[in-house]
């Protein structure tokens, strides 16, 4: 599977979204120092939000395949300026999160995605697994076997 570099604001979902990607238990933690995994590194949001800290997103982004900017779709504002996406040698996806909150707006999060360069946006719940087997499929590498694909493939040969 390629790497991708979870890129986004506090609390928009980057841990949450690890943490449903790896099959473990959503559980609230809030991450203090860049966790670098075997597919993904979960960045914290200060980074972000921070002008002297955004420089260790550019290091770390060398280390991932994909670059993902992560926004809530309950979001009031986007922390992404217009056409960002062109500084970074990188591919980068929009991945809207939160989808299932009662007060989500995720067109909005997509549209500001998109005004920041992303061509390819992600509609994703954590809680619920929305969208979650659709960006799993958009990472996987050529030739690569989903865990849902082979147990498809043995109960079609049973």
């Amino acid at each position: 599977m390629r790497k991708i570099i979870f890129i986004g604001r506090s609390e928009a979902g980057k841990t949450t979204l690890t943490q449903a990607l790896k099959g473990e238990t959503i559980t609230y933690h809030k991450t203090q120092y860049v966790n670098n995994f075997d597919m993904i590194i979960d960045t914290p949001g200060e980074y972000a939000e921070t002008k002297t800290l955004g420089g260790a997103l550019a290091v770390y982004s060398y280390e991932a395949d994909v670059v993902g900017l992560l926004l809530s779709a309950i979001e009031p504002y986007s922390l992404y300026p217009p056409c960002v996406c062109s500084i970074c040698n990188r591919e980068v996806i929009g991945i809207v999160t939160k989808i299932d909150h009662h007060l989500a707006e995720p067109q909005q999060a997509a549209e500001w995605l998109r005004i920041a360069g992303c061509d390819k946006v992600f509609f994703v719940s954590a809680y619920t697994g929305e969208g979650l087997a659709e960006l799993m499929e958009y990472l996987k590498e050529e030739g690569e076997i989903m865990p849902w694909e082979e147990a498809r493939s043995i109960d079609n040969s049973m």
